[in-house]
């Protein structure tokens, strides 16, 4: 059994009531109940963090290095394109991850076309909403065997 953390960034909490022409009606609570239930199906734990603060992402970053965390799902929402601590503390906890975005990030502003995060993750999955949790997860399953 692995352990594989899913970590949402900023605003991500407002799922299914903001902006839904951009990121979806599905709520961040459904999206983690189905992880949740993939990753049982499969024989893997499955947990969660969503927050607002960068802090908050470093500091789980740096508990998964050390509890066995497996694999990472991340999707930092804002903090994709403006953290390089984040991107410091999964460099130093070496869990592989993939990178998903709800939105294709390519279609929106010129400022999101760029991600800390893409060059070093496995993968990225950008554009697909939230099935983009579902592919992630069928790929870290892959990897895990």
């Amino acid at each position: 059994m692995a352990k594989i953390l899913a970590l949402h960034g900023p605003n991500l909490n407002l799922l299914g009531e903001r902006e839904p022409h951009i990121y979806g009606s599905d709520a961040l609570d459904d999206i983690n109940q189905r992880c949740q239930a993939l990753c049982i199906s499969n024989g893997h734990e499955f947990n969660a963090l969503q927050s607002n603060a960068e802090a908050d992402f470093i500091d789980r970053i740096h508990e998964a290095r050390i509890d066995g965390t497996n694999f990472m799902i991340v999707n930092f929402g804002g903090f994709t394109h403006t953290s390089i601590a984040i991107r410091d503390a999964i460099l130093a906890a070496e869990i592989p991850f993939i990178e998903v975005h709800l939105s294709n990030l390519y279609a929106r502003e010129d400022y999101r076309h760029h991600s800390f995060f893409s060059d070093i993750a496995i993968g990225s999955i950008i554009g697909l909403g939230s099935q983009g949790y579902d592919l992630a997860l069928q790929a870290a399953f892959m990897r895990l065997k």
